[in-house]
């Protein structure tokens, strides 16, 4: 047995706040976008990444593939239109807003570039 390893229970360093991740509202509208995407045939996996600048929710078409593109929320933002983004699978900002619905229903995510 590894005597140097230790159980770390309710670390504060590690914990992640409500403000650290997507609010109950902002989630149930990219699982709303997320469901009619993979209606439609287009998406077909999806992945969330937290750290402590932004929390994104990534969309892959497939399972083994590198992320279609990411809707991040960012909890520090530079400006006020940067809170929400929209990047391809390198980092490239594809669309931003102050508001996260705004930003996916006037998203034309067929005509969206990679």
């Amino acid at each position: 047995m590894n005597r140097n390893l230790k159980l770390v229970i309710n670390n504060p360093h590690n914990q992640i706040t409500e403000k650290q991740f997507f609010e109950k509202n902002e989630l149930k509208v990219i699982l709303d976008l997320y469901a009619k995407m993979v209606s439609a045939g287009t998406w077909k996996d999806y992945g969330l990444n937290i750290s402590s600048r932004q929390v994104s929710f990534s969309v892959f078409k497939n399972a083994t593939e590198n992320a279609l593109y990411k809707i991040c929320k960012n909890f520090k933002p530079n400006s006020k239109n940067l809170k929400y983004l929209i990047t391809d699978s390198n980092g490239k900002i594809l669309k931003n807003s102050f508001d996260l619905e705004i930003l996916l229903k006037n998203t034309n995510w067929k005509n969206l570039k990679k």
